[in-house]
């Protein structure tokens, strides 16, 4: 990863977590893996303080932490559309993912992780994030935003089984064939849904 950032701008990241040596060894982590560590905060009020006045690209947030959780930090954060978050939470904590996911939550990572666990999930996080923006820069009211959101995703889970592709890259092809067919990515996503044929196809025309 560190490899990959060279020439490139590095992403910023927040963190947050109320361990001390958990937030050493996360920071050092990122570090060697390229990113900038701008912030680092220890419960939840204090991570969207920073959060709202450093803008980073990325903020990391543990669930269980004093003042304000990272779930309400997390809902904070995405509120003011301020970066993607990737929470952290423990393996007995598994069933806080769907609330995480409902916060606004892109990501997340179960402790104790390895740097290895790290990136794919920075990664997962950043693309989300972006699909989330070009949806809602397309779709304007509540109602419409969430439908379209439901049919891209189970548009890209379609072309990821049939084709073989990765989610970036599915989702990638609908957003692309929506603009080179001046088409909305909803009506991309219906027509792969209704149209697709059976798995193990070549990759669709545009």
């Amino acid at each position: 990863m560190a490899d990959t950032q060279v020439g490139a701008e590095r992403r910023r990241v927040l963190i947050a977590e109320d361990e001390a040596l958990i937030r050493l060894d996360l920071a050092e982590m990122l570090v060697e893996e390229g990113y900038d560590v701008v912030g680092e905060a220890g419960d939840g009020e204090t991570a969207v303080r920073l959060a709202l006045d450093l803008k980073p690209d990325l903020v990391i947030l543990d669930i269980k932490m004093p003042i304000m959780d990272g779930l309400a930090a997390a809902e904070r954060i995405a509120a003011e559309r301020v970066a993607p978050v990737v929470i952290l939470t423990a393996f007995s904590q598994r069933d806080l993912v769907e609330r995480a996911r409902a916060a606004g939550a892109m990501a997340y990572l179960v402790k104790p992780f390895q740097k290895s666990d790290l990136v794919p999930a920075i990664e997962i996080a950043l693309s989300r994030y972006q699909e989330v923006a070009a949806l809602e820069a397309e779709v304007a009211g509540l109602t419409d935003r969430l439908e379209t959101r439901k049919a891209v995703e189970r548009a890209k889970g379609t072309l990821m089984t049939t084709y073989g592709m990765t989610e970036p890259q599915a989702f990638k092809w609908i957003q692309r064939t929506a603009m080179d067919h001046r088409m909305t990515m909803r009506e991309v996503a219906e027509r792969i849904l209704t149209e697709t044929p059976t798995e193990g196809s070549e990759q669709p025309k545009q």
